[in-house]
């Protein structure tokens, strides 16, 4: 458990984002996101690596090692947290340009806010991408389906199995 002084907390993500990402990225590892999100009492620092291959919890660690000491310099955050590095996973939401570029031709799956002008709530299909206005495209059975990224409270990445968990 670390301990920082950031008076930021709504920033504490991007302060440590652009601390870690040299490491991780000298790695040869992508930094697909970083969450600081409280969990109970508790406060969870969640640091998500990427690669083309498969991750191990040997490459977590590795990466937990190296970042450790430079958020314990640095200090950016100001109440106690857990730190956590790990994949994305299966499920992992889309949350960036370049998660949606990355990611195109995948099958995925989005939670509207609000229904759209059909009355759905919930869209799978393939992505199509993340135009510069910020809409999404998915297709499904050769309708295409677009909405606001900013309407969705999720967009993730999905197999035909587990779509709306």
């Amino acid at each position: 458990m670390a301990k920082g002084n950031s008076r930021q907390p709504g920033g504490a993500a991007a302060a440590v984002e652009a601390l870690v990402r040299p490491t991780v990225e000298g790695m040869g590892l992508r930094l697909w996101d970083v969450r600081f999100e409280k969990e109970g009492p508790d406060w969870f620092l969640r640091v998500l690596i990427d690669r083309d291959e498969a991750l191990d919890t040997d490459t977590c660690e590795a990466v937990s090692r190296a970042i450790d000491p430079l958020l314990d310099e640095a200090d950016p955050i100001e109440q106690s947290y857990y730190l956590e590095v790990g994949s994305p996973g299966l499920g992992r939401r889309l949350t960036r340009p370049e998660h949606f570029a990355a990611l195109v031709g995948q099958k995925c799956a989005a939670h509207l806010i609000r229904p759209d002008e059909s009355g759905r709530r919930d869209l799978e299909g393939i992505l199509k991408g993340m135009a510069e206005d910020g809409t999404v495209t998915l297709e499904n059975g050769g309708e295409e389906l677009s909405f606001p990224f900013k309407a969705a409270s999720y967009v993730k990445l999905c197999d035909d199995e587990h779509l709306f968990d």
